[in-house]
């Protein structure tokens, strides 16, 4: 379900500011210095898209995209791309761990062949965010069917 702002969220209860939050168990729970996790969506706003590049540079984090850009380091076509798709009729969210911009999240194409995607940024990793966070799109977007591809050596989207 998507709130007033465009935030959406999974299974949520509500935080102090009446925004709703859900809690993500890491990945590994035996690992002492994993934490639980607040995963919150919420419009893209123009100071979310120098965080979105900086992922989208990141070269491990490219080997893992099912798609990329012919040159990630390139600002003038990411701002294009970005212009474009956020005049589109795309659903483009950005996904907030524990307050932080971590990454975003979509839904986009034409309605038999509609995709979920995510970029969630390296440092946050094996957490569970990205699960959270398409848990929260699909819930945000009704329209079904919605494929996903993944990178063959993406061991951890395929899940």
């Amino acid at each position: 379900m998507l709130g007033a702002g465009g935030e959406a969220h999974a299974g949520a209860r509500a935080d102090d500011q009446g925004r709703a939050v859900r809690r993500a168990r890491p990945a590994h729970p035996r690992d002492p210095e994993a934490l639980t996790v607040d995963v919150v969506l919420r419009e893209v706003e123009d100071s979310d898209l120098p965080v979105f590049f900086r992922h989208m540079s990141d070269p491990e984090s490219n080997r893992m995209a099912a798609f990329t850009s012919e040159d990630p380091t390139d600002r003038a076509a990411f701002d294009a791309h970005w212009s474009r798709i956020r005049a589109s009729d795309a659903v483009i969210r950005t996904v907030l761990a524990d307050g932080e911009v971590v990454g975003h999240t979509a839904v986009y194409g034409p309605p038999e062949e509609r995709e979920v995607t995510y970029v969630i940024d390296r440092a946050h990793w094996g957490r569970g965010i990205a699960t959270l966070a398409l848990r929260a799109l699909l819930e945000a977007v009704p329209a079904r069917p919605l494929h996903a591809r993944a990178a063959a050596d993406n061991a951890a989207s395929l899940r």
